[in-house]
């Protein structure tokens, strides 16, 4: 804080409903007034923050574990990132799905997103999917996928998108999700674990492009470093 003073929460395993109303005691403390709508997003069957006394795990080993998925995911990432001169998305973790994503946008109008994902607005998901999308990212897994894995979707998705062959040899399409999977233990197993993880990037992003009849040729440019334009 400005004034030389600090406050600190330390993680712990705690019902939600605790760590939520500890951590806005310390927001109060400092004198921060924040109000959110304490219902998490993109969850089926969610309870309010301020109400969760189900959820109360906390292992430090793996969320570091997690942590450092993030970090090399992240590298990875941004170097595919660098590839592209069209509009790009950051390299970002949403709040919702829990997941580290980068989206590249075609520049053309989409259809109008119908909606329905729980708990979060019709009119932000319909915002965020305005103009045609390939999107890929790190999810730790969920649903029909229960363990952690790359993925990667089109929005809206072409023709022949589910059916496009893509590397490495164990990414497959799910129907459930409607995205190319990739499961992370068969990239953290390979003899290059960053080189599996591009050529997924490159492979699935390349069936949306071409697929979607995307204006490549204006779009892409050379892979180069992160966060130093291309010359």
């Amino acid at each position: 804080m400005s004034d030389g003073h600090c406050r600190q929460l330390v993680l712990r395993p705690m019902p939600v409903a605790e760590f939520y109303s500890e951590f806005f005691q310390l927001l109060s403390d400092a004198g921060i007034k924040v109000r959110i709508t304490d219902m998490p997003n993109e969850i089926a069957e969610a309870i309010p923050f301020s109400r969760d006394l189900t959820h109360t795990a906390y292992d430090r080993e793996f969320v570091h574990r997690f942590w450092q998925i993030l970090l090399v995911s992240h590298e990875v990432f941004s170097y595919f990132r660098s590839s592209f001169i069209g509009k790009t998305s950051p390299v970002h973790f949403f709040w919702g799905s829990f997941d580290l994503a980068v989206t590249r946008f075609s520049g053309r109008r989409a259809p109008m997103h119908p909606g329905g994902v729980p708990h979060l607005s019709d009119a932000v998901v319909r915002e965020a999917y305005s103009h045609e999308v390939s999107s890929a990212g790190f999810w730790p897994g969920g649903g029909p996928i229960d363990y952690p894995a790359y993925y990667s979707y089109a929005y809206p998705p072409p023709e022949g998108f589910a059916s496009a062959a893509v590397r490495p040899p164990q990414a497959f399409f799910s129907k459930e999700l409607g995205e190319f999977i990739l499961p992370y233990d068969a990239v953290r197993t390979a003899p290059d674990p960053k080189g599996a993880l591009m050529a997924f990037l490159q492979s699935t992003y390349s069936a949306a492009a071409e697929k979607g009849n995307w204006d490549r040729a204006s779009l892409e440019c050379a892979l180069g470093t992160a966060g130093r334009p291309p010359r």
